[in-house]
């Protein structure tokens, strides 16, 4: 009788052995939970999902630039190179395209080891580069300046952030540097028109 007891013992520990050995192979076999984005990616893919057309008012704080305050600006965004890069720029609305023109810039978002990065093809012939911060809500999307490419003898552009207001909406403000270390500001209000450009999640 004790050995029987003993032998079922035996067989009982053997049994929860193979059944633990079992359990840690489909724990490995499990798939990973997908990391965690950084916030430099939220923020390019809050950036990439701004893609298309956009149309709104612009409001300045230039004395000698008055004239444009309340002009209409036409913001066109689009991701190109496989995804890596979302192109942004602007021009007054309703106008040709005009390579020769003032205020015609070109703006390139990137990521670059996980830090989002953005440089800024100034008509004033210079080329700030900028990194992004993200607020904690994940709608304010901020650029500091970190260095520049390029003469400065006409200034250059020093800050530039995006806030994303809903997915038909979102606010950029700009501000340029004027020689002697004088800032000025830019605020444009936009909203997308029309069946243009993405409208999926913002901020995921």
């Amino acid at each position: 009788m004790k050995f029987a007891s003993t032998t079922l013992l035996i067989s009982l520990f053997l049994l929860s052995t193979v059944a633990l050995a079992q359990s840690d192979m489909h724990k490995k076999d499990a798939p990973k939970a997908p990391a965690a984005k950084s916030d430099a990616q939220v923020a390019f893919d809050t950036v990439k999902a701004l893609a298309g057309e956009w149309e709104g008012k612009v409001t300045t704080d230039m004395p000698i630039a008055k004239d444009i305050d309340n002009l209409l600006i036409h913001v066109t965004m689009r991701v190109t190179s496989r995804g890596n890069v979302v192109v942004h720029e602007f021009q007054q609305a309703g106008t040709p395209p005009d390579p020769t023109k003032y205020d015609h810039p070109v703006t390139m978002l990137y990521l670059d080891q996980d830090r989002l990065n953005l440089v800024h093809y100034c008509d004033a012939g210079n080329r700030p580069h900028m990194t992004a911060t993200l607020s904690p809500d994940r709608k304010l999307i901020d650029f500091s300046f970190a260095d520049l490419s390029g003469g400065d003898a006409m200034g250059h552009m020093y800050h530039i952030a995006f806030r994303v207001i809903d997915q038909n909406h979102h606010v950029e403000d700009f501000t340029y540097m004027m020689p002697g270390n004088k800032p000025v500001h830019a605020n444009m209000d936009l909203r997308r028109k029309a069946d243009t450009g993405s409208t999926n999640g913002i901020g995921r």
